[in-house]
């Protein structure tokens, strides 16, 4: 019902062009950046509650439950990366949070053949691992805290592999590896991996608990920090309210960013080119296809000015697309049905995912189908970001070159 809902959005909730300012447009903005800002908080809130009750007692039924509070966790979040991009606070923030891929060896046990030739820590194993050098330093990590996940373990040596925090630095302690390939199923970490004592297995045990309940500790605390910046008084909503035109930019700058070189390139079209699960957004619980449809949802939040929260009620105020159906209709209206198609296509991949079809069984070299269905998103994607351009122009406002990818055609690309 929640899919049904959010593909309908956009013509429920379709008005004719009213005499919005920018002023009201970037508060709007900031509106529902707070409101999604507050929801990630909200549901993480609930998963380190899930965290904690998995580390007291594990069993099949706490562990499922950790992991449901996780998938839930990642409705809300996904859709404020349209925030990225243009708001250097929220850009400088976001890779402690959902940074990715990762080398997760750093972090727990992996398999044998696991490996990175450019990362000497690729496999160092804190977990199993209470003392070892970095960077000619003694680090004692007897005891896992926050604060050792965040100042000396995260993108250690300056490798931006060494993910040590954040959402996917979770997912891995709660899935464990995905050793399927391009096969059915998503990793199958056993509950036994946080017993204390006898039966516990992957050795270990209590640090694990130990770094899984820190680093959601940490995951709660650093969602503590981006809603107060997006609260009245908070910098993020300064930066984008003091300067309304400024504002605007940053508005369509993250839109088209996230659209094209971020989504889909590094994330869809690059994972297809190389046939490679491990290039997956969620690759440890298969959860890729909902982290897409997600963030394309919230490229279009944005332009619309509406957000659904996860309690279900509509935020809605002034919006991009009411200021650029004032300077040019035919703009609006085409960036409008975009990115409706877009939103399309990303719940396509998700409707074949959760028929069966994981994400990753989507990109195996030969799989028609699979690629036709990322090909089909990563096409909308691409054409909505021409759009996105299109109203820069229709408000007058300096041109924009959108984030690139390698994957993409041009990849510095600036859509005329």
């Amino acid at each position: 019902m929640r899919l049904l809902a959010a593909l309908a959005l956009s013509t429920a909730l379709a008005a004719p062009a009213s005499a919005a300012t920018p002023e009201e447009v970037t508060q709007t903005y900031a509106d529902i950046a707070l409101a999604s800002y507050q929801d990630s908080l909200t549901t993480a809130e609930a998963l380190q509650q899930a965290v904690a009750a998995l580390i007291a007692n594990p069993s099949d039924a706490t562990l499922l439950d950790a992991r449901e509070a996780w998938l839930a966790a990642r409705v809300p979040y996904q859709q404020t990366e349209a925030f990225r991009f243009g708001n250097p606070i929220v850009d400088d923030w976001e890779g402690r949070v959902n940074a990715w891929p990762l080398d997760e060896g750093l972090i727990d046990y992996v398999s044998a053949d696991y490996g990175n030739e450019e990362n000497t820590l690729a496999t160092l194993n804190v977990i199993a691992t209470p003392k070892f050098t970095l960077s000619g330093v003694e680090i004692d990590a007897t005891t896992i805290t926050p604060a050792l996940i965040a100042s000396t373990l995260h993108e250690a040596d300056g490798i931006e592999a060494n993910v040590a925090s954040g959402y996917h630095a979770i997912e891995f302690l709660l899935w464990g590896q995905d050793l399927n390939g391009t096969g059915p199923g998503a990793g199958a970490r056993p509950d036994t991996d946080f017993v204390v004592g006898m039966g516990c297995t992957g050795g270990n045990c209590h640090r694990r608990a130990a770094y899984l309940q820190a680093a959601t500790d940490l995951l709660v605390a650093d969602l503590e920090e981006m809603t107060a910046n997006w609260a009245d008084g908070g910098s993020a909503r300064a930066a984008v309210t003091a300067d309304p035109q400024a504002g605007l930019l940053a508005m369509l700058t993250g839109m088209g960013s996230l659209s094209y070189g971020e989504l889909a390139g590094e994330r869809m079209k690059l994972g297809l080119m190389l046939n490679d699960p491990e290039e997956e957004h969620d690759c440890f619980s298969d959860n890729t296809h909902n982290s897409h449809y997600y963030d394309g949802l919230g490229i279009r939040n944005v332009y619309l000015g509406q957000y659904i929260r996860v309690d279900g009620t509509t935020l809605e105020g002034p919006s991009l697309s009411d200021l650029v159906a004032a300077a040019d209709p035919a703009v609006d209206a085409q960036l409008r049905a975009e990115l409706d198609a877009s939103v399309v296509a990303l719940a396509a991949v998700k409707v074949a995912a959760e028929a069966g079809m994981s994400y990753d069984q989507m990109l195996a070299a030969g799989d028609a189908r699979g690629e036709e269905l990322i090909m089909d998103a990563v096409n909308a994607l691409v054409t909505q970001t021409a759009s996105i351009n299109r109203a820069v122009t229709a408000l007058g406002l300096s041109q924009i070159s959108f984030e690139g990818s390698d994957s993409l055609d041009n990849p510095n690309a600036v859509f005329q």
